[in-house]
């Protein structure tokens, strides 16, 4: 991956980040539920200077390689992402509200990992474009 530049940063940093909806709920199960929140998290991802390197969005839970600027972070990429997506996601699918207990689309927690020298972007890479063809058990977070 190539040096990106900001106003006043050179940097080089790539996450593997992975949230679930709220009680695991497999909400994804619609294509269009699925392809309308991997449409919201791009656009939003576009706004905020988020590089998407990769992105599964599974019928429990989202993965992302991803790379912003280190004017963001992690906590606010993720809190960013999240909240406008299921501000969006509720407003236009009501019927995901109600298969929710509390209201709420996401769990509070994430996971997240750095891309350095153990877990390469290329072994993410690959776990993510594997990760689309197989069903997951409830544990599965990484």
């Amino acid at each position: 991956m190539a040096l990106k530049r900001a106003s006043h940063a050179v940097y080089d940093a790539v996450y593997h980040l992975v949230w679930c909806p709220k009680y695991r709920k497999k909400i994804f199960t619609e294509e269009a539920i699925r392809e309308r929140a991997e449409q919201l998290i791009r656009e939003i991802s576009e706004e905020y200077g988020i590089e998407i390197e990769e992105m599964e969005v599974a019928i429990d839970h989202v993965h992302m390689l991803v790379s912003f600027p280190p004017k963001l972070s992690i906590g606010e990429v993720v809190r960013i992402i999240k909240s406008i997506s299921a501000r969006e996601l509720f407003r236009e699918f009501p019927r995901v509200k109600k298969r929710l207990w509390s209201g709420e689309l996401w769990e509070d927690g994430y996971f997240a990992r750095t891309v350095g020298d153990r877990m390469t972007r290329q072994i993410i890479d690959k776990y993510i474009k594997h990760h689309r063809d197989i069903e997951q058990g409830p544990a599965q977070l990484f």
